[in-house]
């Protein structure tokens, strides 16, 4: 499987997006949380990359994760732990 580039997610920032964790299982699932990225970087051993909200929190996923993607809407889903990461743009009026 192909790592994921940091590239194809890069648009996502300083955009207001919905954040969705799935559990592939069908446990309990988090609700959906709106946020804005504030920037998208690799982790600092690049195993995963980070969608930070602000200086000091961000979501990791996976680079070993298996990817779908359009222009408003990235998901990655790892095999390792049964989670999806749906990043998706929002609507902003």
């Amino acid at each position: 499987m192909e790592l994921i580039n940091i590239e194809d997610v890069k648009h996502f920032a300083n955009v207001p997006v919905e954040i969705i964790i799935q559990d592939v299982e069908g446990g309990d699932q988090a609700p959906a949380v709106k946020k804005t990225v504030k920037k998208v970087q690799y982790c600092p051993d690049e195993t995963h990359i980070r969608f930070y909200f602000d200086d000091f929190n961000f979501l990791a996923v996976p680079r070993a994760s298996r990817v779908t993607k359009t222009e408003e809407q990235w998901s990655a889903s790892d095999p390792e732990s049964g989670l999806t990461y749906t990043v998706k743009k929002v609507q902003v009026f």
